[in-house]
C-alpha cells in the first residue's frame, strides 16, 4: 500500500468516531434554567450531541446551547476575566439546538470545561466513560476546569485548597445559574461555605503560578487515561502520589459499570484483577492479592515529597481464571479515595475474554533421556554366558529416563486454529501479501515481494524438512489444560532430514554396492517415528503466571522415539524405544490463526 494513501485512511479513521468496547459511569448535573459550567469527568464522545440532548435524544431536554471553553496553547496572550461564548475570533466551540450537526462542537470529551445553556432546571444524567483528570495548567490568566472531589458531602475551598497557597489567593468566579450579567459568573468570597462541588467548572486566576494540584492524590502514568486490557495484554502499572505534606491513605474499589448507552457492546461482566505484590527473593516470583467488588485495597502513603510517598502500582488481569465465552466484554469501573474525603477519582477497566487461537512459539528444554542398557548373564567366574547361536545372554534392558548434564532446547511452532486441533510445524512464514495484510503460510511465495524484509521465517531443524510442509495435526486443541499429542514419522529414505542416511556416504546412501538399488528399511537406515505429547498445566499461583496465562502456556513435554528396523514375520519391525521428557513455554506471538496459500 502506497504510504501516503496508509496516512490518509489513518487520519480519516481518527477522525470518524468508531464503536468501541466500553464501560461506563453516569455523571449528574443539576442544571439550572440559564447558563450553568460543568466539567466532564466522563467520556461520552459515543454519540453526538444531537443523540444525546437534540432532535435525536430518546427524550426531550430543555438543553439548547453547549459551549467548550478551548484554552490556546501559550502564546503570551493574558486573559483578564471570564469570556462569554461568542461564535467568532474566540476560544469556544458550540452545538446549538437549532444548527445541530452544523455546529462546531458535536461531541463531549472527559477532562474539559463547558457553558450549558438550560431553558429549565434540569437534573442532566450523562453515561460515559470515566477517565483520569488531566488538565493542562495555563499561566497566561485564566483556566477554566473542575476538580474530582467527592459527590456527596465535598470540601469547601478552603480545606480543599489548604495544600496550595498560590491557589489560596487566586480568584475563583462561579456560575449560580440564569442569564450571564456582572453577577453571573459571580466572584467567590466566602471559601469556607462554598463547597467545590464535582462536575462543575470554575475559573481561577492565579497570575503566572503554575498549579499541579487536583485532589490530595494523583493517578498518573496511563497513556489513555483508563485500563484496556484487550484480549492480549496481561497487567498495566501506574503511579499513585501524595500531593499533600501529611500522610494519606488511598483506597481503591472495583465496581460493576453502568448499563451501556444505546448501541454499545453488552457487558458480560466484571474483570477479575489481580494487585501484584512483592517479590519473593527465594524463587524469584510476585505474589498478588485480588481486588474484587467488595473487596477493596487501601495504601498508606508518606507525606510529599518522603520515600513512600509515590508508588508504582501493577494492576493485572486473571487470565487463569476467566471462563465466560471467547470474546466475551468484561468492564468495571475503579474508584480511588483519599482518607481526607476529598477527592474521588474513577477509571475505566476493561478487558476482552482471549482467545488461544494464533501462532504459538516457543520451546521446549528436555532434562531427561531414556537409556538402552543391556545387562548380560555371567557365570560364578564373571564370565558373560553366550546362548546356543553364540549370542551373549541378555538378563536386562534398562530404559529408565536418566537426568541430563544440561537441558537440551528444541523449538516448537504451533498453529491453533479457532476450533479444531492444533498443527505442529517445521517452518511458517510471517509477513504481508500483495496487499499490506499480515499473513501466515507455509511457503514464502505468497509474501509480497517488495515486503521481505519486513517478513520472517520461523523453522527449527529437529523437524523433517519437507517441500510440501503440511505439517503435522495434533489430537486436540491447545488450550489450558489440554493434553495434545501428534506423531512425526521420518522415512528411512528421507535424504532430506534423516540422520542415519549421508547420500555421498557408500556405507550410509541406503543403496547396494552398485549403487542401483535401494536397500530395504534397517539395512543402512532406519524409521524414526516421534510421538510428541505436550501436557499444559495450569499456571502457578504467583502473579506473572496468573495474568498471562493467555498469551504463555507451559507444561510437560514427553516424547517416545521409535526407532524401526528391518521386517519380520507377521509384519513387524525390528524396533527400539527410547524417551525424552522436559518441560516446554509457548508464547502466543501473532492472532492469526489461519494459513495463506497462493490461489
Amino acid at each position: 500500500m502506497n504510504p501516503r494513501l496508509r496516512l490518509a485512511i489513518a487520519a480519516l479513521l481518527a477522525a470518524v468516531p468508531l464503536a468501541t468496547q466500553a464501560q461506563w459511569t453516569t455523571q449528574s448535573f443539576a442544571l439550572k434554567a440559564g447558563w450553568n459550567a460543568v466539567f466532564l469527568h466522563v467520556d461520552a464522545s459515543h454519540a453526538t450531541l444531537d443523540q444525546l440532548v437534540g432532535i435525536a435524544a430518546p427524550t426531550l431536554t430543555p438543553i439548547d446551547q453547549v459551549w467548550r471553553w478551548n484554552p490556546a496553547p501559550a502564546t503570551g496572550q493574558f486573559i483578564q476575566s471570564p469570556q462569554e461564548p461568542e461564535d467568532s475570533g474566540s476560544q469556544w466551540s458550540n452545538w446549538k439546538r437549532s444548527d445541530g450537526a452544523n455546529g462546531t462542537l458535536q461531541r463531549l470529551n472527559a477532562n474539559a470545561a463547558y457553558l450549558v445553556y438550560s431553558t429549565a432546571d434540569y437534573t442532566w444524567q450523562l453515561t460515559g466513560r470515566p477517565i483520569v483528570p488531566n488538565y493542562q495548567w495555563s499561566t497566561s490568566g485564566l483556566n477554566f476546569f473542575g476538580f474530582p472531589t467527592v459527590p456527596t458531602s465535598p470540601p469547601n475551598f478552603e480545606a480543599f485548597l489548604s495544600e496550595v497557597p498560590s491557589l489560596q489567593v487566586s480568584e475563583i468566579f462561579a456560575y449560580p445559574g440564569g442569564e450571564l450579567g456582572p453577577t453571573n459568573p459571580s466572584r467567590v468570597f466566602a471559601r469556607r461555605t462554598t463547597p467545590v462541588t464535582r462536575g462543575q467548572a470554575f475559573w481561577i486566576r492565579a497570575g503566572e503560578v503554575y498549579n499541579h494540584y487536583y485532589g490530595p492524590f494523583e493517578v498518573s502514568s496511563l497513556s489513555r487515561g483508563e485500563v484496556v486490557f484487550g484480549d492480549s495484554l496481561s497487567s498495566v502499572s501506574f503511579r499513585l502520589r501524595n500531593l499533600t505534606s501529611t500522610n494519606l491513605s488511598v483506597s481503591l474499589n472495583l465496581l460493576a459499570s453502568a448499563s451501556p448507552p444505546s448501541g454499545q457492546p453488552a457487558i458480560a461482566g466484571i474483570p477479575q484483577l489481580l494487585l501484584r505484590g512483592e517479590l519473593n527473593r527465594t524463587n524469584l516470583t510476585y505474589g498478588f492479592s485480588q481486588l474484587s467488588v467488595g473487596n477493596p485495597h487501601t495504601w498508606n502513603l508518606t507525606a510529599r515529597g518522603q520515600p513512600g510517598s509515590d508508588i508504582e502500582v501493577v494492576l493485572g488481569l486473571d487470565r487463569a481464571t476467566l471462563t465466560d465465552d471467547i470474546g466475551a466484554f468484561l468492564a468495571g469501573i475503579l474508584r480511588f479515595t483519599d482518607s481526607h474525603a476529598h477527592s474521588q477519582v474513577d477509571v475505566s477497566v476493561s478487558a476482552l475474554v482471549h482467545s488461544h487461537a494464533g501462532l504459538w512459539v516457543g520451546g521446549a528444554a528436555i532434562s531427561g533421556v531414556g537409556q538402552y542398557l543391556k545387562a548380560y548373564a555371567r557365570n560364578e567366574t564373571n564370565t558373560p554366558l553366550v546362548d546356543a547361536s553364540g549370542a551373549y545372554v541378555v538378563t536386562n534392558i534398562n530404559t529408565s529416563l536418566t537426568p541430563t548434564a544440561s537441558s537440551f532446547p528444541l523449538r516448537l511452532i504451533v498453529l491453533n486454529p479457532e476450533t479444531g486441533p492444533a498443527r505442529l510445524f517445521q517452518r511458517l512464514f510471517h509477513g504481508y501479501n500483495a496487499i499490506s495484510n499480515r499473513i501466515l503460510s507455509t511457503q514464502e511465495a505468497p509474501l509480497n515481494r517488495n515486503l521481505l524484509a519486513e517478513s520472517r521465517r520461523i523453522s527449527t531443524s529437529h523437524l523433517p524438512w519437507s517441500d510440501v510442509n503440511d505439517g503435522w495435526s495434533f489430537n486436540a486443541h491447545l488450550a489450558q489444560g489440554a493434553t495434545l499429542t501428534t506423531r512425526v514419522t521420518n522415512a528411512f529414505d528421507n535424504h532430506s532430514s534423516n540422520p542415519f542416511l549421508h547420500t555421498y556416504h557408500p556405507d550410509h546412501d541406503n543403496l547396494d554396492p552398485r549403487f542401483r538399488n535401494e536397500l530395504p528399511q534397517g539395512s543402512e537406515s532406519y524409521t524414526v517415528v516421534r510421538e510428541i505429547t505436550l501436557s499444559v498445566t495450569p499456571p502457578t499461583e504467583d502473579f506473572n503466571s496468573r495474568v498471562t496465562a493467555g498469551l504463555t502456556l507451559t507444561g510437560d513435554y514427553l516424547e517416545t522415539i521409535r526407532v524401526l528396523g528391518l521386517a519380520r514375520p507377521g509384519n513387524t519391525f525390528d524396533t527400539r524405544t527410547f524417551q525424552a521428557r522436559g518441560a516446554f513455554s509457548l508464547n502466543r506471538i501473532s492472532e492469526i490463526a489461519t494459513l495463506t496459500s497462493l490461489p
